[in-house]
């Protein structure tokens, strides 16, 4: 009887493979035959279950996108306050922000993607799609901090958002590149969330560095 091949824990599996590939000597150590060997799968299951490089491509940066998420909503469900929106927002910034340890690889791969990405290509709107996401969502947290008094009412919370996700985003370079260590870029993330809250000295989830595998952020 033929083994039952599970195409979908393939697929994650060659997603890992390109991630770990692109970190490590970036996009252009990407070809068919690489792949396959990180992943230890034949080029031909690559081929069935990609048909094109772009689609592998594709898939490994949502891959990214929805593992980052689960780790937000992981950590957000750890909390001992998972409902303030304090909380929420705290948990959800450190995560996009990728400073930790585990999350390196994922920082360095999305950042590869986001310098050669074409700025027409499919590569590029699951960029834009993903930071529209992300700013919607930190809208919403900062309304819903509003709504319970947590956040400072006469806030634009589009244009905070904005502020916030730009933090976010480079604190993630300068982690990077060496600039900051992680733990100097929390400090910082936590003064720019600071400033929206309505008492930053209240109680509320230390911006602490996250632990490997203790996950999570946007849901």
């Amino acid at each position: 009887m033929p083994k039952q091949v599970d195409y979908g824990e393939r697929r994650r599996r060659i997603a890992e493979a390109v991630c770990t590939l692109i970190a490590r000597s970036g996009m252009e150590a990407v070809s068919l035959r690489d792949v396959a060997a990180q992943a230890e799968v034949s080029m031909g299951a690559v081929q069935r279950c990609f048909r094109t490089k772009e689609d592998m491509l594709l898939f490994a940066l949502e891959h990214i996108s929805h593992h980052v998420t689960e780790r937000a909503g992981a950590r957000i469900a750890a909390a001992s306050a998972p409902r303030a929106a304090a909380t929420l927002l705290t948990h959800t910034l450190t995560e996009i922000a990728l400073l930790d340890e585990e999350s390196a690889t994922q920082a360095r791969v999305w950042l590869a993607f986001a310098t050669r990405a074409p700025a027409g290509g499919k590569l590029a709107t699951v960029l834009r799609d993903t930071y529209a996401k992300l700013h919607d969502l930190v809208a919403w947290l900062l309304r819903y901090g509003q709504s319970t008094g947590e956040i400072r009412p006469h806030l634009d919370p589009d244009h905070e958002a904005q502020t916030l996700l730009a933090l976010a985003d480079g604190l993630t370079v300068h982690v990077l590149t060496g600039h900051h260590s992680p733990d100097a870029a929390l400090t910082a993330l936590r003064r720019g969330i600071d400033y929206v809250l309505e008492d930053p000295a209240g109680p509320r989830p230390r911006a602490t560095r996250p632990r490997a595998g203790t996950g999570p952020l946007m849901t």
